[in-house]
């Protein structure tokens, strides 16, 4: 009876696999990551590996996001699904017999037949359902703008063009590589999908897992802790991940719980892990899918646009970790207990699985493609896996990250895919030039009105957008003001997504917050505000870039070392301002002048007397405050200094 029950548990991941073969996912997951391995090694051409690419995405967004409409009956609803997948294999066939011609075809030359016009429309519609299964009606709602304005622009008023007849809309979007097929489909093949395989593999493997048991070995025992826990093991998954979503989705399931049982507010827990999320975006080597457009953009390598990302992440992160540090000894809460830290597996023995992050980062510096680099990476982390018996990889794990790759790489495809619409029309209708020229004029003609304006621009279009389509909008229509003003196109880049990542946390949607809230169950409306009343802590790092590049890497050694310099104590001396205590809460006159220094020592060029004042006057503030905490600027107004609390008062009353 033992044998014959041992026997079933050993037959149970063989028989979990065999029925995972049957899933129709699977199999067109694993014609995705076949697809996009084989032309790492064999490039095709653009017309042919980019359509292959998004039409696979297309069908897995389809099989794993049914149509959901509960008013409508089941059977009709699937039937709707079928009729939809096939329209997308129709349209595969079309294409395929069609590829001949479109390829040797030549632009505004060749004509455009009837069966185009009836694919190009039914390919358009297909896509639009797809972003819509993906992300929601807000995207749908901005393509389909963009498809309007391109046709009926010429009864506009002002800012119209003649408009584009259907042959030519066909033409542009999809018999040519400056629409659906452009550089943002070019991107998902080129970039993104090796960076999302990278990511499920190393988590399958126990990579995720071992970065938060690491920040809790590390910062746990701090003051603050389960917050310090949040941020540190956030900018750690950021490093591989690249989402905000699912990086709270990863890691928050961890931290949330934690910081509610060290007696941290529910909704301020889950506007931590929120904000933490938000800034893996930033945080190099795989930043977000925003960074990789950049880079394809602007035409540079992916791994400039990582080293650039470094100086702002950090500071981004020391500026969180600072702002936690004092909410937590202000209100007294979020200290973990011993037990909490004591009950984490070691992390010794699995330190091996930091190296398939390290390969990436070492392949990168050696000067290879971003791609190959994430190959690599991928390919070492089933070795390492086979290093302890605990992390091995069973049959049935393999097959689920097959589709787990599969189902994210298409989730992120066809909504940026999509995205190439709005380039398209944007620019083959002239929109981004004439866009950009009324920015600067609305901006008074000067360089800090127009980022005012960039700022809240990038916000508001990226409430309920998706960071990379949020971005891809903003680098078409503000990143060309931007360098028209004399900023490099770097640092106009970097400034427009920036401000597209911080919108995952400002409401009305902010999606970061949402699915923080959805695991702690508090308010999202709540939970979104006090992540966006967070985020102002980095929110002033932008700038700093902007008034000095060295801050991207750009330049001398020495000058990128002085100005880092220069953004750390400013962002330490914002953070101080904007909760209100150091060693004692702090009166109003005293978080305006430490605010104020740090804002004119951001915005200030570096080193300059404007610079060294703002820098010089909150450090010489902070110090004094340390070694004599009832100092206080307030104490100068009506109203007297603030009392300490009753424990410095005891402290005080020793050291007397």
């Amino acid at each position: 009876m033992d044998n014959s029950h041992r026997e079933m548990q050993r037959s149970q991941p063989m028989l979990a696999a065999w029925h995972a073969l049957y899933d129709i996912r699977l199999w067109v997951g694993l014609a995705l990551v076949a697809f996009q391995y084989y032309i790492l090694v064999h490039p095709q051409p653009p017309l042919v590996q980019r359509p292959v690419h998004l039409l696979l995405a297309l069908l897995l967004v389809f099989l794993w996001n049914p149509l959901e409409i509960p008013r409508v009956p089941l059977l009709v609803r699937r039937a709707i699904d079928w009729v939809i997948i096939a329209g997308t294999l129709a349209f595969c066939v079309y294409y395929w017999m069609a590829l001949p011609r479109i390829e040797q075809r030549i632009e505004n030359v060749d004509p455009v037949f009837m069966l185009d016009l009836i694919f190009g429309i039914l390919f358009v519609v297909l896509l639009t359902e797809g972003v819509r299964r993906t992300t929601g009606m807000i995207l749908v709602y901005v393509i389909v703008g963009f498809l309007a304005y391109g046709a009926f622009a010429f009864v506009l008023p002002f800012g119209g063009f003649r408009g584009f007849e259907l042959s030519e809309y066909v033409e542009i979007l999809l018999l040519t590589t400056s629409g659906i097929f452009g550089v943002t489909t070019e991107t998902s093949v080129t970039f993104v999908f090796y960076f999302i395989a990278f990511g499920v593999v190393y988590a399958a493997i126990g990579g995720g897992k071992l970065f938060i048991d690491l920040a809790i070995r590390l910062v746990g025992r701090a003051t603050g802790g389960s917050q310090k826990v949040a941020v540190v093991g956030s900018s750690l998954m950021g490093t591989i991940s690249g989402s905000a979503v699912a990086n709270v989705a990863a890691v928050g399931v961890f931290t949330i719980p934690l910081m509610r049982q060290s007696g941290v507010d529910g909704n301020r827990a889950a506007a931590t892990e929120a904000i933490a999320s938000t800034g893996g975006q930033l945080m190099p080597p795989v930043m977000g899918v925003a960074a990789f457009v950049m880079a394809e953009l602007l035409g540079i390598p992916y791994a400039q646009i990582a080293l650039a990302g470094v100086i702002p992440a950090i500071a981004y992160y020391v500026a969180l970790y600072i702002l936690v540090d004092l909410n937590a000894r202000k209100t007294g809460t979020g200290t973990l207990p011993p037990a909490a830290i004591d009950n984490v597996d070691p992390v010794l023995p699995r330190l091996h699985l930091l190296l398939p992050p390290i390969g990436l980062i070492g392949c990168m510096i050696l000067g290879y493609s971003a791609q190959t680099s994430a190959m690599y990476a991928t390919l070492a982390c089933f070795p390492v896996a086979f290093i302890r018996r605990a992390d091995w990889l069973s049959p049935r794990r393999v097959l689920e990250m097959i589709r787990d790759t599969g189902r994210q790489a298409a989730e992120i495809a066809v909504p940026i895919g999509a995205i190439g619409i709005v380039i398209a029309v944007a620019i083959q209708s002239n929109l981004a030039l004439k866009f950009s020229s009324g920015l600067i004029s609305a901006g008074g003609e000067t360089l800090a009105g127009s980022l005012l304006l960039i700022v809240a621009g990038c916000i508001i279009m990226g409430m309920g957008l998706p960071t990379v389509a949020a971005y891809i909008i903003g680098a078409v229509l503000y990143a060309p003001a931007l360098q028209k003003l004399g900023v490099p196109p770097l640092t106009a880049h970097f400034f427009v997504m920036y401000y597209c990542v911080l919108s995952m946390v400002t409401p009305p949607v902010a999606l970061a917050a949402y699915a923080a809230a959805g695991i702690a169950r508090t308010s999202p409306w709540t939970t979104g505000w006090i992540a966006f009343q967070m985020s102002f802590v980095a929110f002033l790092i932008p700038f700093a870039f902007v008034a000095d590049d060295a801050l991207l890497f750009q330049g001398p050694i020495v000058n990128i070392i002085v100005a880092s310099v220069g953004l750390f104590i400013p962002t330490g001396l914002w953070a101080v301002g904007l909760t209100g205590f150091f060693r004692r809460d702090l009166t109003w006159p005293d978080r305006i002048l430490l605010m104020i220094c740090g804002v004119v020592a951001i915005i200030a060029p570096t080193a300059s007397t404007l610079w060294l004042i703002g820098n010089g006057a909150g450090v010489a503030f902070l110090a004094l405050n340390w070694r004599y905490p009832v100092i206080s600027f307030g104490s100068l107004l009506p109203g007297g200094a603030p009392q300490p609390r009753a424990a410095e008062q005891t402290s005080i009353e020793n050291r007397a």
